[in-house]
């Protein structure tokens, strides 16, 4: 499942980027926060992916949710220390498995969840297309 493989992959770039966020005292309890949400998500999508209902599935995958949007929010505020860059990386990251997790659910419960478009603003304005591609690390 590619959703399964992105949060795998947001998972291992929580680690470099909650060690960066511990260095800085205001950010200690953030760094934490963030690296247990982010590394959420794939748990619950494993553990979903191996019941055998549709309807036990769709459960876990909406436990995923959750973590994805907590850590979508983590990487917004963590922006001062991350930079700009980083974070609207991440963002977009938590949010490509955000719809990707709206998309699976209602096919395995049976009805529509929509996310509506956040706002997340940083100094930088104009995001690089490539920028799921091109993974930009905290220095």
């Amino acid at each position: 499942m590619e959703v399964y493989r992105l949060s795998v992959f947001a998972a291992d770039l929580a680690w470099p980027d909650a060690t960066k966020l511990i260095r800085d005292k205001r950010t200690i309890s953030l760094a934490d926060q963030l690296y247990r949400a982010v590394g959420s998500v794939s748990g619950n999508i494993a553990e979903g992916y191996g019941r055998q209902s549709g309807k036990d599935q769709a459960r876990y995958y909406e436990y995923a949710l959750g973590p994805a949007r907590e850590g979508r929010n983590w990487y917004y505020q963590s922006r001062h220390v991350l930079t700009d860059l980083v974070a609207q990386h991440r963002i977009q990251l938590q949010t490509q498995i955000i719809r990707l997790l709206l998309a699976i659910i209602p096919s395995e419960r049976g009805y529509k969840l929509q996310e509506s478009s956040p706002v997340y603003r940083t100094v930088r304005e104009t995001v690089p297309a490539d920028l799921l591609t091109s993974v930009p690390m905290p220095p």
